[in-house]
């Protein structure tokens, strides 16, 4: 986990039979998620399931993904081996609706760990426990038929994820999905021990709060109010506003770049994010102690959109020069200026400010924790430029910026703090009336 919290920023891939449809049908446009089409009153079962023998991805390179993330700063990408569609990017043994029956025919997840493992990026697998395709799978157990069918389910889950962790050794952890409904909450015991024999094949492996419920029903945290699981994965396309928020558990961000399109759509729906707008929420998570991980929704044929490659090389133009203050980064202890965010770094105790909005005077506020004082400031870009903080009051400074040389991109000053000499207050008294 030292090494996860350590990560920053992430990539997350949704990639399956529904990059097909990309959103539409029969000339419709679905307006949900892309990979929840199936679900749609437009499109009947067995016509989306049909989509196995189109499922073609000629242009897919592994290699050429594993670059733009490599290029763009991630640290690890989570993959989906399966979505609630049931269709597995991988040849599993334990179904015939995997890419092996379609005209593909070849593995896409070996070559994707392959190619992501060769370029430093750890591998997380994202794995749907709710299966469209499966006809034992059940949203609630109220018979005994439907009792032995998802009996027969859970030992068809079963067979898969340790087949993933047999297949796919090197993957760091498991990101689960489609946990919710009633069916899978009352299998306490089942994924309890399901989990234990996972970490058994797979010592260190990681597993978000999403598994499991406890034997009351509970999801994320159980009834005492601890946390199931290695992190919490309860940010989805939000992020706590303060560090109180998080409660001391490590956490992370999974973020679409429209509203709400993790799957390839052809049309991007709402607002479409910048790449400063992405990096101020990087910022942001990493300064209350969690990671951001960026979605992307391949085409098709194999190829990411321009959109996402745009993105992903503005945020890797940023990282090149500015990656010191997130990699390893933690909460800081600063109080929080509307200007940005704070970030300490655990490898070597600096502080860096994450400039976001520049105030009109140009002056950046910095409260100190007590007791501290800021010894150098300096740009992250430039350690030539020099900033002299200015003591305006007990514990709190103004870092003023040159106007005429202001970045317009998100910038970073890096403070070097020390303790204050015994006695040291500032020499400031409260006013008085």
């Amino acid at each position: 986990m030292a090494r996860w919290r350590a990560y920053g920023l992430g990539q997350f891939i949704h990639w399956g039979l529904y990059s097909i449809p990309a959103g539409e049908w029969n000339g419709k446009i679905y307006n949900g998620a892309a990979e929840w089409i199936r679900t749609w009153k437009e499109v009947s079962p067995q016509a989306y399931d049909s989509l196995i023998y189109r499922f073609n991805p000629a242009k897919f390179n592994p290699d050429s993904w594993a670059a733009v993330a490599k290029q763009m700063g991630v640290k690890y990408v989570t993959i989906t081996t399966k979505h609630h569609d049931g269709f597995c990017l991988w040849p599993s043994k334990f179904t015939d609706f995997t890419v092996a029956n379609s005209p593909y025919k070849k593995d896409i997840i070996g070559p994707l760990v392959k190619a992501y493992d060769k370029q430093g990026i750890d591998v997380i697998l994202y794995f749907s426990v709710m299966d469209w395709h499966n006809p034992d799978w059940q949203y609630d157990i109220k018979t005994r038929d439907d009792s032995i069918a998802f009996n027969r389910f859970k030992q068809f889950t079963r067979n898969q994820l340790l087949e993933l962790l047999t297949r796919y050794p090197s993957a760091k952890g498991l990101w689960f999905d489609g946990t919710w409904d009633k069916s899978w909450v009352k299998q306490a015991a089942f994924a309890d021990s399901l989990e234990t024999e996972m970490r058994k094949l797979h010592p260190g492996l990681i597993i978000g709060s999403r598994f499991r419920a406890d034997e009351y029903g509970k999801r994320h945290f159980d009834s005492n109010g601890n946390l199931m699981g290695d992190y919490e994965q309860g940010w989805e396309r939000k992020i706590p506003e303060k560090i109180t928020d998080v409660h001391g558990n490590d956490w992370d961000c999974v973020m679409t770049i429209p509203e709400n399109q993790w799957g390839y759509a052809k049309t991007w729906q709402g607002h479409i994010k910048t790449a400063d707008e992405l990096l101020e929420m990087l910022a942001k998570c990493v300064s209350l102690d969690g990671n951001f991980v960026l979605n992307f929704g391949p085409k098709p044929d194999g190829t990411l959109r321009a959109e996402e490659l745009s993105l992903a090389k503005a945020i890797g133009d940023w990282m090149a020069v500015n990656k010191e203050a997130i990699y390893s980064g933690e909460y800081a202890g600063f109080i929080k200026q509307d200007w940005g965010y704070f970030i300490k770094s655990t490898a070597s105790n600096k502080i860096y400010m994450l400039v976001f909005n520049i105030p009109v005077s140009g002056l950046l506020r910095v409260v100190t924790p007590s007791h501290t004082v800021i010894r150098k400031a300096y740009g992250l870009d430039n350690a030539a430029s020099n900033y002299t903080p200015e003591e305006i009051g007990a514990s709190t400074y103004f870092i003023h910026l040159n106007q005429q040389t202001t970045p317009k991109k998100p910038f970073v000053i890096v403070l070097e703090t020390g303790e204050a000499a015994k006695g040291q207050t500032g020499g400031y008294e409260k006013a008085k009336t």
